[in-house]
C-alpha cells in the first residue's frame, strides 16, 4: 500500500499503533496468565527464542501498549477534531496538548484496570506474591505495591477524563472554549470509545 499524501499516512499511522498495541496488550494478558495460574513465567514466551521469557516479554509489552495506545488515541482525537460537527463523535476539538492528555488518561484508565485485576487475581491465587518483588527485571516494587500504585493511577485518570468531557463544549460548538451546559454532552461513558 503505497501512501504519499500526508493526510493518508495519520490514518496508516494511528491503524498500526492501534494494532500494535492491541498485540501487545495480548501478549502481556497471555503473560499474565501464566504467570497467575502455572507459575512458568519463567519459561520462554516462544520456544524459537529460548532466551526470551515469558514474563519479560509481558513487561516489555505492557510498556509497548502504554506508548503505542496513547498514541493512537491522540491520532484519533486529532483525526475526529477535524470532521465537520455534524459526523463528530466526540465534542468539539480541544487544543493538542489536551488532547494528549486525555489519550494518556484514556488508556491509563483501560491498562491500568487491567493491571489491577490482574494483581488482584494474583492475590487470590497465590497471596504470598504480594510481597515479592513485580518482576526479576527489578529489585522494588513488589506486587502489591504495584497495585495500589494501579489504583491510585486509575483513579486519577478517571478523574481528568471526566472533567474533559464535563467541561467539553458540546458537539456541534464552534470554539473549544467555555463549559458545556448541562444536559448537553450525554457522553460520560467509564471505557474509551475505541476503536
Amino acid at each position: 500500500m503505497r501512501v504519499n499524501n500526508p493526510s493518508q499516512r495519520r490514518p496508516v499511522i494511528e491503524s498500526v499503533t492501534f494494532g500494535l498495541g492491541y498485540t501487545a496488550v495480548l501478549i502481556w494478558s497471555g503473560s499474565a496468565l501464566v504467570a497467575s495460574f502455572s507459575g512458568g513465567e519463567a519459561n520462554p514466551y516462544w520456544p524459537a527464542i529460548p532466551h526470551l521469557r515469558t514474563d519479560t516479554l509481558g513487561v516489555i509489552c505492557f510498556g509497548i501498549a502504554i506508548v503505542t495506545l496513547s498514541v493512537s488515541r491522540y491520532l484519533q482525537l486529532r483525526r475526529q477534531a477535524g470532521e465537520p460537527p455534524e459526523q463528530r463523535q466526540e465534542p468539539a476539538p480541544r487544543a493538542p496538548g489536551v488532547m494528549a492528555v486525555q489519550a494518556i488518561a484514556d488508556t491509563a484508565v483501560v491498562l491500568g484496570t487491567a493491571l489491577v485485576i490482574y494483581l488482584s487475581l494474583n492475590a487470590f491465587t497465590h497471596p504470598f506474591t504480594l510481597r515479592l518483588q513485580l518482576t526479576h527485571l527489578w529489585p522494588w516494587p513488589t506486587e502489591g505495591t504495584v497495585r495500589v500504585i494501579g489504583l491510585g493511577v486509575v483513579l486519577v485518570a478517571t478523574a481528568i477524563r471526566r472533567y474533559l468531557k464535563a467541561s467539553a463544549s458540546p458537539r456541534g460548538a464552534t470554539s473549544p472554549r467555555g463549559d458545556c451546559p448541562p444536559g448537553t454532552n450525554a457522553s460520560h461513558s467509564l471505557w474509551p470509545a475505541w476503536p
